[in-house]
This record gives C-alpha cells, sequence and structure tokens, in this order.
C-alpha cells in the first residue's frame, strides 16, 4: 500500500514537465484545472480499488494471471490483441519492478488520467468559445463526470484503451504534426478492441473526405488511401477478433451479437434487449440505467450521469442541427460518425446494463465534442460570427495541410 502512495506522488511529479510542455504549445491549457483533475481521478482509483475489494473485478484476474509464475514463459508469449495486451503491458512492471496489485492499478490509472489531458486538449482547442450549462462551464463538467472516472481508473482495458482513443482523436486535429501520436494511439486501441479501431478508423476516413476544410483532394485521396490501407491490413484480425465470417459478414455479426448477449446476460443486472428496435436499443446504450431501472445504489447514482446526457442530447433536437453537420469540419464528422457506427454495433451485444455503463465510456466524448462544437455554432449564430473563418468547429481559420 506505501509503494501505492509513492507512485501516487511520484505520478503527479511526472505530470508536471508533461503538462509544462503541453502549456507552451497550448496557452489556453490551465495547469491547476489538471492538477485538480489528476486528484479527482486518483480519488476514483481509490473507490474502484475499494469497490474490487468487496466485489469481483476484472483487475484481480489480470494481476492473478501477471504474477503467476507458471502461466506464462515469456514476457513476448503474452503478446496478442484483446485481453491479453494488457497482460503483456502489465507484465514488466509486475514482474520486473515488482509492482504490487495495488502499485499496478496506480499505473493504469494514471493511463486514464492522461486520456483526460489529451481530451481536454482536444476540447478547448478546436471550441474556441467558452460554453455554459446551468452557469458552469461544460468542458469541465464533461471532464469531471464521475462514471468516466471509474471506468478508467483501474488495472484493465478500460483505461489504457481511452488513452488509445484519446491520442488518435487529439492528433487527427493536425496529423502532420502529430503523427507519431497517431500511430500510438491507433496501435493501442487496435491491440485492446480491434473493432473499436475500425471504427475510429473508418471515422476518420469520413472526416476527412467530406469535412469542410480546404484541402486538396490529393491530399484527401492520400489520407483515405494511409487509412484505409492500415484496415485492410489489420481487417482480418478484426473479424477473427470477433469470430466473423469473412464470406457473411452480417449473418456472423448476428451470431457473434445474440452469442454476446447470452453471455452478458448472464453476469447479472441483465436487460433483455435482443428484440428492442434499434432505436430504443440506441437509448438503452446511451442514457440507461436510468432511476426507474437503476441495478442497485451504484445504478442510481449513475442514472443521475445518465439524466445529465440526455439533457444534454436534447441540445440538438435542433432546427440548425443537420445544416451544421452538412458544412461542419472533419473533427465534427469524424467523431458523429465513430459515435454512431460504434454505438449501433456495440448496442447490439449488449444486454447487461454494468457492461454497458463501462462500454460506452469508450464513445461518449466523441458525443460531447458533436454536442459542444453545435452549441459553439448556434451561440457564434446569435453573435453573428458564423462566416467562413470565424468557427473552427464548423468553418476552420486556416487552410488545413495533412502532408
Amino acid at each position: 500500500m506505501l509503494g501505492a502512495v509513492l507512485l501516487i506522488l511520484l505520478l503527479y511529479a511526472v505530470n508536471q514537465p508533461i503538462i509544462g510542455t503541453f502549456k507552451k504549445k497550448f496557452p489556453f491549457l490551465k495547469v491547476e484545472l489538471l492538477n485538480n483533475l489528476y486528484w479527482w481521478h486518483v480519488l476514483f482509483a481509490i473507490i474502484y480499488y475499494l469497490y474490487a475489494t468487496f466485489n469481483s473485478s476484472d483487475s484481480k484476474a489480470y494481476y492473478s494471471r501477471i504474477n503467476s509464475e507458471s502461466l506464462y514463459s515469456s514476457w513476448l508469449s503474452i503478446y496478442q490483441t484483446g485481453t491479453r495486451f494488457i497482460d503483456f503491458v502489465a507484465y514488466p512492471v509486475v514482474n520486473i519492478l515488482g509492482f504490487s496489485y495495488e502499485m499496478a492499478m496506480v499505473l493504469f490509472a494514471w493511463f486514464g488520467y492522461l486520456g483526460f489531458l489529451y481530451f481536454y486538449i482536444f476540447f478547448k482547442e478546436n471550441v474556441r468559445l467558452e460554453l455554459k450549462y446551468k452557469g458552469y462551464d461544460l468542458i469541465m463538467l464533461l471532464l469531471f463526470l464521475p462514471n468516466m472516472h471509474f471506468w478508467t481508473a483501474s488495472l484493465g482495458k478500460g483505461s489504457l484503451v481511452f488513452l488509445g482513443i484519446a491520442m488518435f482523436t487529439y492528433a487527427l486535429a493536425a496529423p502532420q504534426k502529430r503523427l507519431l501520436t497517431i500511430l500510438v494511439g491507433a496501435l493501442i486501441v487496435y491491440h485492446i478492441r480491434p473493432h473499436m479501431f475500425l471504427f475510429i478508423g473508418v471515422g476518420a476516413i469520413a472526416g476527412y473526405v467530406t469535412g469542410s476544410e480546404k484541402v486538396p483532394a490529393y491530399q484527401k485521396f492520400l489520407i483515405y488511401i494511409v487509412f484505409a490501407g492500415g484496415l485492410a491490413i489489420m481487417y482480418n484480425k478484426i473479424l477473427a477478433f470477433a469470430n466473423i465470417n469473412e464470406e457473411d459478414v452480417l449473418g456472423s455479426f448476428e451470431d457473434f451479437s445474440q452469442l454476446q448477449a447470452g453471455r452478458l446476460a448472464s453476469a447479472g443486472s441483465g436487460v433483455d434487449i435482443n428484440n428492442y428496435p434499434l432505436p430504443l436499443k440506441l437509448f438503452t446504450f446511451w442514457f440507461r440505467p436510468l432511476f426507474f431501472d437503476a441495478p442497485g445504489a451504484l445504478g442510481l447514482y449513475i442514472s443521475v450521469e445518465n439524466l445529465f446526457y440526455l439533457l444534454l442530447a436534447w441540445k440538438l433536437v435542433d432546427k440548425d442541427f443537420i445544416p451544421f453537420v452538412k458544412k461542419s469540419s472533419s473533427l465534427v464528422k469524424m467523431s458523429m460518425v465513430t459515435f454512431v457506427s460504434s454505438s449501433i454495433a456495440l448496442s447490439m451485444v449488449m444486454s447487461n446494463l454494468g457492461i454497458v455503463i463501462r462500454q460506452k465510456s469508450m464513445v461518449m466524448y466523441f458525443f460531447f465534442f458533436l454536442i459542444l462544437a453545435f452549441m459553439e455554432y448556434k451561440q457564434r449564430k446569435k453573435m453573428g460570427t458564423t462566416e467562413e473563418g470565424e468557427t473552427v468547429a464548423i468553418m476552420p481559420r486556416k487552410r488545413l495541410r495533412l502532408v
């Protein structure tokens, strides 16, 4: 336990040069806010640790496997996509550096915190106006959502895949300058959740091909080739991960969905949504549990956050939303395509509210960015400043160079 406390303090010290480097690039960055965000995330790491102490948790299984001398012959023998990739990442810190279970939990919680750092920069870089919700800074509210921190603050897939998605998304704002960050983020996502890599890849292609930026046609074509090539190379691996037959993708996916739904339903907190129409499945994935179907005290607490999501989503029910989407930037369209496509796919295999709560942490920040960009568009429209070159999220300030 003492080692975990010392590691928390050490990582706080490590954060300072990282935040300082970003501060030089992005003057809008608030150091105090990000330090407070770190301690907030640490609080939820402690809460998750206490939760895992009295309940079953994947984090215990990860550490038990990694710490087993007989299970793995060598570090490289673990390398593969999916669950074993977490074992691969954690193996050296446990078996070489001697991290305890608590220290491994702190390290992976720190990965989750870095994800919030990248998403904070992404939001602030691409939404220039200060947006308020009930008098509070909306971006700050979105950064401190408890449920998002709870599921990204432990040893497991959630924290690391969240970091990978955040790195990839942040880097897309200036891909020619952040190529390494794109590659690292994409590789993290691919190794942990190959299907999520597919969604963000398709979203990136759709965004850059249809975005409003003045990008030369050859550069759009080059981006399309790069992303499409990467998806093609990893196509078979993605299908194999989900046990999908290439000759019958739709049928195999339906079989996989039914199989996963059955497994999830048996895990507790089950809600049979297999026969729901797609709109109701999506509503369940995005906004449930609500107070009427909350599974226990934790579910009631999460219902408050889901109600907040629902109130934010209501802001998109507006006659200006379709015109906004048509002339929006590549980042907005990427976020929308990624959010919608991944939500449809994930909602088809979710029949357990506990799994829904955990899984949607991967995609909700795309939804939040869509809302932020639309709210900025509406605010600029009231101000009379939606002409070309005035709104970053809608009409970029300068010509975007991709290569």
